[in-house]
């Protein structure tokens, strides 16, 4: 009998398109040189890739239900021992669900999963499958953190049949596997790590997960670039996406919720890295307003929300004469481009010309600033550092800026200043739209509706 042809595919390693032969573009999302050779599986004989018929479906047909006769109960959420990861996961951990976890190297995405698992385990079954370490590994990590250790299951496999036969034999509620970059199939010929095989283990323990009910954590690389390593379809086969981020001079890790079908979107969880492990961060918020004795120009503290809840931030910003032809414009944790629009609005609207001045934006603690309510903060900081003049250190700021210099109002105000008045400010400067309904005791709320009344204050 002649042996059966591989077939050879071509595939994206950022989106997951596939082409019947290379190319150095990717046509669907436009990535140069992203499209590498991968080896499918064999061809069965007499199927659709041997010229055969294609032979009709033999199976039973699955039943289908009437949309309203569905249960809308809330799902069974469980919790993970960790507050914290509870509130990226949108309350809990949500059975049949599966969660993607990653980061960078160092990270402590091993840590985190370990001292969750060893919790959850003294109350449901749970089993610890690790691709990359070696049993002795893990448990010297385990003593080290000072964990229970005598009711997680562990097991060091790369095979996802074998894990699959295992997980159908101890029947885990919960089931880490780490990572998934290290699982290989052995249909398919390419090594473990490769965009095919990937995509098919992460396919193939998902569906295991909503079969079984078990929730399903796996453990993903990222690139230099610091996004999720693998195809893009690897995020959209999961429930939930989380990035745990933090530097190597900080001992501060963030965890941001990127996609939850269960919960919000963007939500933020801190921890400290210690010798026991990650510890929760109960009050970021003292954490980033760890400011300096002495006040400074160019500082401001602004009022970001984060998922649902708020988050008191310090931002900095420094504004010096440019001995270049060309200033530059640095931003560090915010975005650059909004950086150079919000400059632009500055000389427009605010009658002040930095065009030849280098100026940089830092946001203290390392946080990622994505939303438009930093944009009057930033700009005030600015002229602080400009003008040297000091900003009041008992005053929070927020509300975004329009190109017309126009100061817009943002979601939640009332709970932002609120947040603010439990920490001690007595001051704020908001959009007029953001005024609160009922007076916040011993604190003084300034609305403003253009920015030169901002600069006026």
């Amino acid at each position: 009998m002649a042996k059966a042809k591989r077939k050879i595919a071509f595939v994206c390693n950022d989106c997951g398109s596939q082409y019947s032969k290379w190319q150095g573009q990717c046509i669907d999302c436009g990535a140069w040189n992203t499209v590498v050779e991968f080896r499918l599986g064999a061809a069965q004989a007499g199927g659709r890739a041997g010229g055969g018929k294609r032979r009709g479906f033999s199976g039973a047909l699955a039943p289908a239900r009437v949309l309203q006769d569905i249960d809308l109960d809330d799902l069974p959420r469980f919790s993970s021992g960790a507050d914290e990861f509870d509130r990226v996961l949108g309350g809990g951990l949500v059975p049949g669900s599966a969660i993607l976890i990653g980061g960078n190297p160092g990270a402590g995405k091993s840590t985190l999963l370990l001292q969750t698992m060893c919790h959850l385990a003294a109350g449901m079954e749970a089993l610890y499958i690790t691709g990359e370490e070696s049993l002795q590994q893990v448990a010297m990590r385990a003593r080290r953190l000072g964990l229970p250790t005598d009711k997680l299951r562990l097991m060091s496999e790369t095979n996802v049949e074998a894990i699959h036969a295992a997980a159908e034999h101890y029947a885990p509620r919960v089931m880490v596997v780490d990572s998934i970059q290290a699982v290989h199939t052995e249909e398919l010929s390419s090594a473990p790590g490769s965009v095919s095989q990937v995509r098919e283990c992460a396919a193939y323990l998902t569906r295991y997960a909503k079969q079984s009910g078990a929730v399903l954590l796996l453990v993903g690389h990222v690139t230099k670039d610091g996004f999720l390593a693998g195809p893009k379809v690897l995020e959209h086969m999961v429930d939930c996406s989380i990035l745990l981020e933090g530097s190597d001079d900080s001992r501060f890790r963030t965890l941001r919720g990127q996609k939850n079908r269960f919960g919000a979107v963007n939500e933020l969880g801190v921890f400290a890295m210690t010798e026991q492990g990650l510890k929760e961060v109960k009050n970021p918020s003292a954490i980033f307003l760890n400011r300096a004795s002495e006040p400074a120009a160019g500082s401001a503290v602004m009022v970001v929300w984060e998922g649902t809840r708020p988050l008191l931030v310090e931002i900095q910003a420094l504004v010096d004469d440019s001995q270049l032809g060309n200033p530059r414009r640095v931003a560090v944790g915010l975005e650059q481009n909004r950086l150079n629009m919000l400059l632009a609005v500055l000389h427009r609207h605010g009658g002040l010309q930095v065009g030849d001045q280098d100026v940089f934006a830092n946001v203290v603690g390392g946080v990622k600033v994505m939303e438009t309510s930093a944009d009057l903060a930033l700009l005030l900081a600015i002229v602080s550092s400009f003008r040297d003049r000091i900003l009041p250190s008992d005053m929070v700021i927020f509300g975004e800026v329009g190109l017309s210099g126009e100061i817009r109002p943002v979601p939640s105000g009332q709970e932002r200043l609120q947040e603010a008045a439990k920490h001690g400010f007595t001051r704020a400067i908001v959009p007029k739209a953001n005024l609160p309904k009922q007076v916040i005791a011993g604190m003084q709320v300034t609305g403003v509706t253009k920015l030169s009344e901002a600069l006026a204050l």
